[in-house]
C-alpha cells in the first residue's frame, strides 16, 4: 500500500485545472493550483510549468489555508 503522499506524486496532472489566485492581477508572478482527488491540491510555478508541481494532501492544504488567514506565514 503507497502513502497518501506516494499516491499524490502518482497522480497523472496532464489534464488538471489549472488556476491563479484572484489576487495575481493578470501578472505571470504567482503560483497556480489544481485540485486532486479526496480535497488535495497541487501547485506549481506560473513562469516555470515544466517543473514537477508541489502535492499537498488535503490536511495540509488546510493547514496551510489556515496559517494564511492567521497571518502565519
Amino acid at each position: 500500500m503507497k502513502s497518501p503522499k506516494a499516491e499524490l506524486y502518482a497522480e497523472d496532472l496532464s489534464s488538471a485545472k489549472w488556476r491563479k489566485a484572484s489576487a495575481s492581477a493578470g501578472e505571470n508572478d504567482c503560483v497556480e493550483v489544481a485540485e486532486l482527488p479526496h480535497g488535495a491540491r497541487a501547485v506549481r510555478d506560473s513562469k516555470n510549468t515544466d517543473r514537477e508541481p508541489l502535492r499537498f494532501t488535503a490536511s495540509e492544504w488546510a493547514a496551510f489555508q489556515t496559517g494564511v488567514v492567521a497571518g502565519e506565514l
